[in-house]
């Protein structure tokens, strides 16, 4: 293909991203109420390849609302504690199976292995060395290794590598990372990162918590803590790139506590040509605020979003605004490119009790457009503050759950632990959208990197399907706890150059380039989607290694 001709193609895939859904103009999505309860409130969330959610809180809360199986308790447990903190929940079903976790899961990290299996490290007290894993499957439960760090983790961030490998970034006095699982001589050692420490607000207001990490294309890792990031070579333990400080003296990480997503990659048919990598971080509040709510202030959160190009050679900031002020905010990637903004609150900061007028509004943002990228959508009746966490389903809802803003499972405080899931419906999920539906990937599921396959579609619009805007995402299920959904990555996938073909009616075939390598997409398991004009059909598996 001639070079003008590809970059015309890459250029008509790019603007047919962030369509708003056909249908009522004015519709700004719904919720709707899942589960009044499922025994525990959802502190952190990942979605599994059987399309369960395992999700969990802290085990010393206290007694929670579902009885731990088989008459266990926990171990580190003053208070004779048998009932469960974790739970597998069937989004289709509304089904709740209680799972077994003995050690203390506070304010953790996680990943999915490339085999599927659910990582989750470090914790609390007990827990703070331990890796814990979780296979999928009908009768499966945690499995804990009390040794499987070497420091203890909590408040850390993880990110699936190039190679499969987790890398385990920071935690609370930690300025140092390092790999799980423990496979090789290398991860046993344990590596120095000062940067970690030179972002503190001050040695006694530590509010680089729970660092941003995104794997760039290159294969560094882009690390975000406070307001200014680094480009790291975790295999050469060198910082590469020095990034400018975020304008606005606004700390984004916990407990100031703001979020980020790396926005679509739009991958090339010319597969030595690398994507255009964009950060985005949005909210937030003054470093000190936390220390503030200890004296009844509660300090207005920032309306501020900052976005970088992270592998140009002289990056800068690009500074927008959100309508709404908003702390504890989750930035969740939607199967169309889309980033919905969720749950959090107008004031405060994260903590026990530190936050007021909860923010019930999402907020849409459409990257791709030039101005006015923001859209205030319809509210949740439950406010969702302090460990509440959001994940984006297979059908292209978003699970919301959680909050507890309050010591122990408090149902009378000013704003109660919750113990329920609800969902946001999008804008594309509106009554009056038809939406497409994937009926083969050809010659499988199974995926190599650098390969074509063939994706089957139908679409049962009535009007005239329009072929230049139709494109495939790739999703990256995340980690979801404290306002940052780990691991979280989307791709749009390149076609090939015969664009989409009618093959029948209402039926489509569309040949599909994968990524070249892992940097772009580490191995592992992926939602695919097709979107039409905006709206995207249910995701399916598949898997790439």
């Amino acid at each position: 293909m001639k070079a003008e001709s590809l970059s015309i193609l890459i250029l008509a895939i790019s603007a047919s991203l962030f369509i708003s859904a056909i249908g009522d103009p004015l519709y700004r999505g719904r919720w709707k109420l899942l589960k009044r309860s499922i025994g525990i409130s959802s502190m952190h969330m990942q979605l599994v390849p059987n399309d369960k959610i395992i999700t969990f809180d802290r085990t010393d809360f206290g007694p929670s609302n579902l009885s731990l199986p088989e008459g266990k308790c926990i171990s580190e447990s003053q208070n004779n504690d048998c009932f469960a903190h974790s739970v597998e929940f069937d989004p289709l079903n509304r089904n709740v199976r209680p799972l077994t976790i003995l050690t203390d899961t506070w304010c953790s990290s996680g990943s999915l292995s490339p085999d599927g299996t659910l990582m989750q490290s470090g914790g609390y007290g007990l827990g703070e060395r331990v890796v814990r894993t979780f296979k999928p499957c009908a009768d499966c439960d945690w499995v804990e290794d009390p040794n499987g760090l070497i420091s203890p983790r909590w408040y850390a961030s993880n990110q699936v590598l190039p190679d499969g490998k987790i890398i385990v970034v920071g935690g609370r006095y930690q300025f140092n990372y390092e790999f799980i699982p423990k496979s090789s001589i290398n991860d046993q050692k344990l590596y120095q990162l000062p940067f970690l420490k030179e972002t503190r607000y001050s040695p006694l207001i530590p509010n680089n918590l729970y660092p941003f990490l995104h794997l760039s294309p290159d294969g560094n890792l882009f690390i975000f803590a406070n307001d200014r990031a680094i480009l790291l070579d975790y295999v050469n333990n060198k910082v590469v790139k020095n990034y400018p400080v975020m304008p606005g003296g606004i700390s984004r990480n916990y407990p100031s506590t703001g979020s980020s997503v790396l926005l679509p990659l739009v991958l090339h048919n010319n597969f030595s040509s690398s994507p255009n990598a964009e950060v985005v971080i949005c909210g937030g509040t003054l470093p000190d605020s936390n220390e503030q709510t200890n004296a009844g202030i509660y300090i207005a959160a920032s309306k501020s979003c900052g976005r970088i190009a992270i592998n140009k050679e002289n990056p800068v900031w690009e500074m927008e605004e959100m309508p709404v002020r908003r702390v504890m905010g989750d930035m969740i990637m939607l199967p169309t490119g889309d980033v919905l903004i969720i749950n959090g609150a107008a004031n405060g900061t994260a903590g026990w009790n530190a936050a007021r007028e909860p923010v019930l509004n999402p907020v849409l943002y459409r990257p791709n457009i030039p101005t006015n990228r923001f859209e205030l959508m319809s509210p949740s009746p439950i406010p969702r503050l302090y460990h509440s966490a959001a994940h984006l389903l297979s059908d292209g809802r978003v699970l919301v759950g959680g909050s507890n803003p309050n010591r122990n499972y408090n149902f009378t405080a000013i704003y109660p632990t919750e113990l329920s899931l609800e969902a946001f419906y999008p804008p594309y999920l509106s009554p009056n959208t038809s939406r497409p539906a994937i009926t083969e990937i050809n010659p499988e599921a199974n995926l190599r990197y650098k390969q074509k396959f063939t994706m089957g579609f139908e679409s049962k619009t009535e009007k005239m399907v329009n072929l230049q805007k139709i494109y495939v995402t790739m999703v990256a299920p995340s980690f979801t706890t404290h306002s940052f959904a780990m691991n979280q990555r989307l791709l749009v996938l390149a076609l090939d150059n015969n664009g989409v073909q009618k093959v029948g009616t209402g039926k489509y075939s569309v040949q599909v380039n994968t990524p070249v390598t892992g940097a772009l997409a580490p191995p592992g398991y992926y939602q695919l989607f097709v979107v039409h004009e905006g709206v995207p059909s249910r995701g399916m598996w598949v898997h790439i290694k």
